[in-house]
């Protein structure tokens, strides 16, 4: 098969006297200078997409509602922008028009420690928000890897390597501040854990990856600090026994916080980046949260679990300092196989599959790329059934991305056979649009078409993604 390719889209150019409004509202901080608009044009997709006409750096909800009454009268395409570390083309202007950057609304409102939530600026990350939070024993869990902005997690519904014991952002996002496409001040939700009043607004943006609003602030479940934390790594003969094993510990009912999977690729190119010395063989990362007792009995469990798929070098990091370490590590895998072949980019991909038919799908999909003889990683958030391939290619060998694509491909294909999902986590942006059809069927996509089309009549929220125009 053909490589996937964006959109071909008409570009929408910015009128004289919208660029002039912009400039005068917002002086430096609305951008025409080369350097700053391939800077918000560019992912980590392997798109090449001509950059925004113009980025705005706004600061709060009142000049993200003006650049949107521009756009709107003018017809002008609008890319909300956090921290720009999407997979899957969600950044790019494939119709021109602003890269608004709320990285600078970075304020933590309120935190209410009482009731266990927190509402902040959509700039805020994840970081950011743990560091503040860890003086008052509070913590938010999500992580989906990247120091990701909280605004952009919502947007993408973003998850990670705690999600198996704490959910995704679906789930621990109470309310949002939202600037509509007409450039209304929209609340959604509330700081209450749950409600019946009319229809779930908060639920519709997230995920909505920009199509439908701005996000300007969120509010979010907190979680108390666990009294012990302890982690684990564990190696194995091959991925087939380290997945087995997972799907051993979630079917024992084993409440582990994390369970992540890197392969013996992933494991020698985070060796190579953070010099671990770690053995490079397949490997599952585990941590456990809960009292003494609770973390102590998990963890004897699951080594038990574990020895009998022949699990060896079990090794413990108690220690804030080695755990952090070895989840460092976890962070870099992306960037330390893109390392292993230099001047490479890489086509990644992730699915979901119901945790009884995880070992079948990742077996296969293995299969496949070894026949291929692609250079590739796969690490996965194995707990809840989320893996991830990354195809590492030559970007001056176009028969490598056709390879790639058709991997790619057969790897969704498998997953929705399966009963699961073509992304877990990364989202549609450009690069899953047919794979969301296939998933949800033509009726059900018409239907969020209808969505965007009542919400955004004039299209100018992030056009060209989840659906072509």
């Amino acid at each position: 098969m053909t490589a996937v390719q964006p959109p071909v889209l008409a570009p929408r150019p910015m009128p004289a006297g919208m660029l002039a409004a912009l400039k005068a509202r917002f002086g430096e901080r609305c951008s025409t200078a080369l350097a700053v608009r391939e800077q918000h044009g560019r992912d980590e997709s392997v798109f090449d997409v001509p950059p925004p006409e113009a980025v705005v750096f706004a600061q709060n909800n009142e000049e993200v509602a003006f650049v949107l009454t521009q756009a709107h009268e003018h017809r002008v395409p609008v890319i909300p922008y956090g921290a720009g570390s999407s997979l899957e083309g969600h950044l790019l202007a494939v119709q021109g028009g602003v890269s608004l950057d709320v990285s600078r609304m970075n304020a933590i409102l309120r935190v209410n420690a009482e009731d266990l939530t927190v509402t902040v600026q959509a700039g805020v990350t994840r970081n950011q928000l743990n560091n503040e939070l860890r003086h008052q024993g509070l913590f938010f869990p999500i992580d989906p890897g990247a120091d990701a902005s909280l605004g952009g997690m919502a947007a993408t519904r973003a998850s990670g390597t705690n999600a198996v014991r704490y959910g995704t952002m679906r789930e621990n996002v109470l309310g949002l501040t939202v600037v509509t496409p007409q450039g209304q001040l929209l609340h959604t939700g509330s700081r209450a854990r749950k409600s019946s009043a009319g229809y779930d607004l908060t639920r519709l943006y997230v995920g909505s990856e920009g199509t439908l609003g701005v996000i300007c602030e969120v509010t979010l479940r907190l979680y108390p600090l666990p009294e012990a934390v302890s982690a684990a790594v564990c190696f194995f003969p091959s991925i087939d026994a380290a997945v087995r094993t997972t799907i051993q510990i979630i079917q024992m009912g084993v409440p582990i916080a994390r369970c992540e999977l890197l392969d013996a690729n992933t494991v020698r190119a985070v060796n190579a980046h953070d010099r671990l010395g770690l053995r490079e063989a397949p490997m599952l990362l585990m941590e456990f949260h809960g009292t003494e007792n609770a973390v102590d009995e998990q963890a004897r469990l699951v080594q038990e679990i574990a020895r009998d798929f022949d699990g060896e070098d079990f090794e413990w990091a108690t220690t804030p300092e080695a755990r952090t370490r070895l989840w460092t590590a976890r962070h870099h895998a992306y960037l330390s196989a893109l390392q292993t072949r230099p001047g490479c980019r890489c086509v990644t991909t992730d699915t979901c599959v119901p945790i009884s038919r995880l070992a079948e799908s990742i077996n296969e999909s293995v299969k496949e790329v070894e026949a291929a003889g692609l250079p590739y990683f796969l690490v996965g958030h194995v707990g809840d059934g989320n893996f991830h391939l990354g195809y590492l290619l030559d970007p001056h060998k176009p028969q490598e991305r056709e390879t790639a694509e058709r991997l790619s491909h057969q790897m969704v294909a498998r997953a929705l056979r399966m009963e699961g999902t073509c992304t877990g986590e990364h989202g549609i942006g450009l690069h899953k649009q047919a794979f969301l059809v296939d998933e949800a069927g033509p009726a059900a996509v018409d239907l969020m078409r209808t969505l965007k089309a009542a919400m955004d009549p004039h299209d100018i929220m992030n056009p060209g993604k989840i659906f072509a125009a």
